[in-house]
């Protein structure tokens, strides 16, 4: 490829920040708004956390040389076993991500019609959205890839009218007011506010670029990474906190659009509605675009030995149906058991079990950074950087599973164990019972 055809550092940069953006972002101010606008603080703590972990995921990018992934990194430390967990541990994250962002798309799209859903409904509806996510995804990439532009657009322009005009309406009285309102300990809202949060960023590891696609990848890749994860951090943070100078904090609390609100207090109910519309579209696009994502993820793993043989078929698009058909049955029966009686309840639980889940595959890439660049004979300085840049990375992965909360620790840890016990059960062979006719006779010796 010639250099004038690949990207640069602006261009990367801009990508590595849209990856995160997709559907992140469009529920989360309600959930805060429990904990409080005091979670600014955790915004930033979040932001710099992701960088870490994106720096030491872009140098993994550059120079890890084995297959899958985030399993082929941990292969480095963890050997076979650790590329099957985190790979494991990654789809079934994203299995239950997508249902989450699935569960968004219903939230505001009752927003936009009006409709008041039934626990039932809202369970039969969400199915429905991640089927017809599916359908999109037998296109093949090429389909994925001009479809996920439509949603590139919904999703930037009512974030950047918000950051714009957001600021004229902003009331700092009723940021005030929303600063503390269960009066908690700091050290509390950081914690609540964190795994939460974290769930803005999922998708960071995707923004390993491919050395061929980016010029001078050893110089932009990682500055593309860090600035696009800080980009996004800057326009998660600023647009809560915008959202908690508009909108009352007794009405962000429940809600299922809360950028529908924060509209109709600066522009009315028309804007309102088109901005939820918006949303309803850059949320579903991004969640077709995670669907085809996750089938590659079960694929790859699939071509590896790592999963059943049946989810490598794929159509004359490429694309591999039978594991898109596979993940919506999944998908549809976890649905089904996290119904509940209020949307953004069944999207909390979702996000944070998502969150511990992938949690996994990060601690298990983080710890083997090190013997990644052993491998490939990386030392000197930046070598300890990245090292450095991973164990803190580790840390704060693990201070964002201690935030998730013990029951939802013990649903993760339950899927890591399920995950070895599928490997071991996996890899043991049964050794054949020894033939005693190739054994010399038994002699007795006596005094």
């Amino acid at each position: 490829m010639s250099t004038s055809k690949k990207m640069g550092v602006i261009q990367l940069t801009t990508v590595t920040a849209i990856n995160m953006m997709g559907s992140g972002i469009i529920l989360l101010p309600s959930k805060l708004a429990e904990i409080g606008t005091v979670s600014i603080f955790a915004w930033i703590l979040a932001s710099l956390g992701a960088t870490l972990l994106a720096y030491a995921f872009s140098v993994c990018g550059m120079y890890g040389k084995k297959s899958g992934g985030m399993g082929g990194y941990a292969e480095y430390r963890f050997g076979r076993a650790g590329n099957f967990l985190a790979n494991f541990s990654y789809a079934a994250s994203l299995i239950v991500a997508n249902i989450a962002i699935a569960t968004g798309v219903v939230s505001y799209a009752s927003y936009f019609f009006g409709f008041e859903l039934s626990p039932f409904e809202v369970c039969a509806a969400t199915i429905a959205v991640l089927m017809l996510a599916a359908s999109i995804s037998f296109g093949g990439p090429k389909e994925a890839g001009r479809f996920s532009t439509l949603g590139v657009v919904c999703v930037l322009t009512p974030v950047a009218g918000l950051l714009l005009a957001g600021w004229y309406f902003f009331d700092p009285a009723i940021y005030a007011a929303a600063w503390n309102p269960q009066d908690l300990p700091f050290s509390i809202t950081m914690r609540d506010s964190i795994a939460v949060i974290l769930w803005a960023f999922l998708g960071l590891e995707t923004a390993c670029a491919n050395s061929e696609t980016v010029e001078n990848p050893t110089r932009n890749v990682p500055i593309a990474v860090l600035a696009g994860t800080l980009l996004a951090g800057f326009v998660y943070t600023v647009s809560t906190a915008i959202i908690g100078g508009l909108v009352p904090y007794q009405q962000l609390i429940g809600s299922e659009a809360p950028f529908g609100l924060a509209y109709a207090a600066m522009f009315g109910d028309t804007a309102a509605l088109i901005v939820s519309g918006m949303l309803v579209c850059s949320c579903f696009v991004s969640l077709t675009a995670w669907q085809f994502t996750i089938s590659e993820v079960v694929r790859n793993g699939a071509s590896l030995g790592q999963f059943p043989s049946y989810l490598t078929k794929v159509n004359r698009f490429r694309s591999p149906y039978a594991a898109i058909l596979s993940l919506v049955l999944i998908q549809s029966i976890l649905t089904l058991s996290t119904m509940s009686p209020t949307l953004l309840k069944q999207f909390n639980v979702l996000i944070n079990l998502a969150v511990m889940v992938n949690l996994i595959p990060y601690l298990l890439s983080m710890f083997a950074v090190p013997a990644l660049q052993r491998a490939e004979q990386l030392t000197g300085r930046k070598a300890k950087f990245t090292n450095f840049t991973a164990l803190c990375g580790a840390v704060y992965s693990i201070y964002a599973v201690y935030g998730c909360g013990w029951d939802i620790i013990v649903d993760g840890l339950i899927v890591a164990v399920f995950g070895l016990i599928i490997y071991a059960a996996k890899t043991y062979r049964v050794q054949p019972a020894p033939n005693l006719a190739t054994y010399p006779p038994f002699h007795i010796h006596k005094k």
